[in-house]
């Protein structure tokens, strides 16, 4: 070794050994002499410049803004974990499910031109025929007005809808379906019925709300075979008509709906699997506005039959004690239930009626039957539509309410006076 280097070598030696000599004397003489208060004061805090304060204020600022980022960044990526952060170090992690949401998409329009092409109007009554058709409007859908006194239909506004196979009848059979659990004594207008875990109804308010869960727990509680026999008598699953030509058959089932998609409480609620035409609907709220006379249907087509015209009787229904039961629900539905838009248009005389709101295969269908509770121009009305998104009973009420304001403004409520004929005359017009 050289010299030189040597020499270095020595000296770092040297440099080290006295360094670790006064590291020693150092802590010997810190464990050795007592500290005053002041120095322990200073040697616990450390006070930092206002610039590093700052500066530590934004790093620890920054710190959450990352921690919320990657935070937000999880729950985009996973739907059902969820992390949320506090100021503090502890983290609590909480699951749920992602609701899904049901989107129906529909292909039949809502709306439709020239309805009325086709159709037959020589024995119509003019002034119905004409409220019906501005009530309308370009809706696609059709309009039945019916004597209920003599069962003769005063308008058919497209008659090639009216007259067809019909379709669901949504909630509107809940008519049948009150009136069978009338009949066999389940209920009476005001026997509380369970819908929910703390929920409880009346017919009174099941038909004005339109709830389904109460004529679901009456389908189950009456029976498939009990249901199927009321609704049979009170004409659905056979023609309404009398010699219509072009009226097509209405189907109700002889078998209950599969378990799997309701059984018979979604058959009382919805109508499902059940087809019910508008003339079908008409003429049983006919017998229901007359006191339980069930008549058939008859659509004038010439001045002649008109002159000769006379009511057939189809049967006289059972059901008069339970009729003030059943109106107070569909007087409700128009006073303050689904039916309340008709109010909008009309309010002048009272109209009881049922809404009906469902689809099937991409298309709605909207219902409304309903009659004038009035002691001249008595009338019923069943308003069908179908279509999309703008398409349901509510709407079809509101429409309705349209018919009867035409009505009343043409004083087809008003007292007539009598008109006296001649031996063999005989008065041509909807009866009074």
């Amino acid at each position: 070794m050289k010299k030189t280097q040597l020499s270095s070598y020595l000296i770092l030696v040297i440099a080290v050994t006295l360094y670790g000599a006064s590291l020693s004397a150092t802590s010997g003489a810190d464990s050795s002499t007592p500290t005053s208060p002041a120095s322990k004061r200073s040697a616990r805090k450390v006070n930092e410049s206002p610039s590093a304060a700052r500066k530590m204020s934004r790093l620890r600022h920054s710190r959450r803004v990352s921690h919320s980022r990657r935070a937000s960044q999880r729950r985009r990526i996973s739907p059902i974990r969820r992390v949320s952060y506090t100021p503090k170090a502890t983290r609590h992690v909480s699951y749920h499910r992602r609701r899904q949401y049901y989107y129906e998409r529909f292909t039949t329009s809502s709306y439709a031109d020239n309805v009325t092409d086709g159709d037959i109007t020589a024995g119509e009554d003019p002034v119905v025929r004409q409220a019906a058709i501005d009530a309308l409007g370009n809706m696609n859908g059709t309009v039945v007005a019916i004597d209920p006194t003599n069962g003769r239909i005063l308008a058919m506004v497209n008659q090639k809808l009216a007259l067809s196979e019909g379709a669901t009848p949504c909630s509107t059979i809940k008519l049948s379906v009150g009136l069978a659990a009338l009949s066999e004594g389940i209920i009476t207008h005001n026997t509380p019925v369970k819908v929910g875990p703390h929920a409880y109804m009346t017919l009174t308010q099941a038909l004005a709300k339109s709830n389904n869960a109460y004529f679901e727990a009456l389908g189950r509680e009456l029976g498939f075979e009990r249901v199927k026999r009321y609704a049979n008598e009170f004409g659905l699953g056979e023609l309404a008509g009398y010699n219509i030509e072009g009226e097509h058959l209405g189907v109700y089932p002889d078998e209950e709906l599969d378990a799997k998609l309701g059984g018979v409480g979604r058959m009382c609620s919805f109508g499902d699997g059940i087809s019910m035409t508008p003339l079908q609907l008409g003429a049983l709220v006919s017998a229901m506005a007359n006191g339980g006379t069930l008549y058939y249907l008859q659509h004038p087509t010439t001045p002649e039959e008109i002159l000769n015209f006379q009511p057939k009787v189809k049967r006289t229904l059972d059901i008069a004690r339970w009729l003030p039961e059943m109106s107070q629900g569909m007087a409700g539905a128009v006073e303050y239930g689904t039916a309340r838009g008709l109010r909008l248009n009309f309010s002048e005389e009272q109209i009881l009626g049922k809404t009906g709101t469902c689809s099937k295969s991409g298309t709605r269908f909207g219902w409304f039957a309903s009659y004038a509770n009035t002691d001249y121009g008595h009338i019923v009305t069943v308003i069908f539509l179908e279509g999309g998104r703008a398409t349901y009973g509510p709407k079809a009420a509101e429409l309705a309410g349209r018919m009867y304001r035409g009505l009343y403004d043409h004083s087809f409520f008003a007292v007539k006076a009598p008109v006296e004929k001649a031996a063999g005359e005989t008065t041509v017009g909807a009866s009074q």
